[in-house]
């Protein structure tokens, strides 16, 4: 039996190959029942990247308590915000995988469009499928484009370490380019100015906004892990396209997990401190986020609003993500195109290698937003 999956059958007079894009999130569980979201905590927190304790205790705590108790309760949190069609994040996340793939193929030959799939790191759709329909498609060469604007071991790191554990079961493995994060892009920071802005226009002006991220532990910080640093980058620039001073927004940390320290401010007991002194109105954004999802429609929009309630606040918002946003789907295309370079767009018929390269930068400077300092 072959260590390797067999390649697709090769296709004698196909024009080239093509290149493919893999766009990753996180995960969801395939319902929003108990043993879905065992399935789905067993992968997600089997994952070494996720929780760094040692395999032997983890497995045990895992086995013994967490898999016995936390899917019940995370499965009625999961039923609050489930669709018609099913998990939030992953219709959002589909609707993101075909709008970029519209956009970077706008004005391109059929025969040399290029190929975008969605995978989740954890659950379905399943990497190994997304990299194994890529293959089909004659892609020799792949992106991988995570949905993480900042950078992570546990989420983009994580993702590469998934993907190159794919790459190990094919014979002819493609060449591989990836997508460390975008926190500081221009087009995505222009995306979530726009985003807040339009909801001010219909709820108004908050007297604080919350940019709450998703948490992660202290000791990754100091560790080495950037990501801290690119989240508090991330919301200094929005709170500078938006033009707020330092009493106008906050930055906190959610989804907080386990009983070991994470990075501070937690998002709840810090609303709630807000609604103690004083504070009325407050909204809240999750940068962090590109789709919504549990974190942000039940933890945000449900709970933590709740807490500001309870504490004597009065009018509290959830900022919805960037989700099927245009300027979002605008500025991830042009983060694709950035990092496609020399590869894509193809040669058209009659265009010199100047002439692709000048149509890659009129592409990429039409999405640029103002540069960032």
């Amino acid at each position: 039996m072959s260590r390797y999956f067999p390649e697709p059958i090769f296709e004698h007079g196909r024009s080239r190959a093509r290149v493919g894009i893999l766009l990753v999130n996180l995960g969801t569980p395939d319902a929003p029942d108990a043993p879905a979201l065992r399935r789905y905590l067993a992968q997600f927190l089997s994952d070494p990247r996720v929780v760094e304790i040692p395999r032997l205790v983890w497995w045990l705590i895992l086995h013994g308590i967490v898999l016995r108790t936390r899917p019940a309760q995370s499965a009625k949190k999961y039923a609050t915000i489930w669709q018609e069609g099913g998990s939030p994040l992953r219709l959002f996340s589909e609707a993101q995988a075909r709008a970029l793939e519209v956009r970077l193929n706008h004005d391109v030959p059929e025969s040399e469009r290029l190929c975008v799939r969605l995978a989740m790191r954890y659950g379905q759709p399943a990497l190994p499928d997304a990299v194994a329909a890529l293959k089909a498609q004659g892609c020799d060469r792949l992106l991988l484009l995570p949905l993480y604007p900042q950078y992570a071991a546990s989420t983009t790191a994580s993702s590469q370490d998934a993907l190159f554990d794919v790459l190990k079961l094919w014979r002819n493995v493609p060449a591989l380019r990836t997508v460390r994060h975008y926190h500081d892009d221009p087009g995505y920071i222009a995306a979530l100015k726009g985003r807040v802005e339009r909801f001010w226009a219909v709820h108004g002006r908050p007297e604080v906004l919350v940019m709450s991220f998703h948490g992660v532990p202290q000791f990754t910080l100091e560790k080495g892990d950037p990501y801290h640093c690119e989240c508090l980058k991330t919301g200094r620039l929005l709170a500078e396209a938006l033009q707020l001073n330092r009493e106008q927004y906050r930055i906190s940390f959610q989804s907080l997990f386990g009983r070991a320290e994470w990075v501070k401010p937690y998002t709840a007991p810090m609303v709630e401190d807000l609604a103690r002194s004083g504070v009325r109105h407050i909204q809240v954004v999750c940068p962090g986020f590109p789709a919504d999802c549990l974190e942000t429609l039940e933890e945000i929009g449900m709970e933590v609003k709740a807490a500001f309630l309870a504490q004597g606040g009065q009018v509290y918002h959830y900022i919805p993500a960037l989700n099927d946003d245009p300027d979002w789907l605008d500025a991830l295309a042009n983060i694709a195109r950035a990092n496609l370079g020399g590869w894509w767009p193809p040669v058209l018929e009659g265009e010199d290698l100047t002439g692709r390269q000048q149509r890659a930068e009129e592409r990429v400077a039409q999405f640029a937003g103002p540069p960032l300092q």
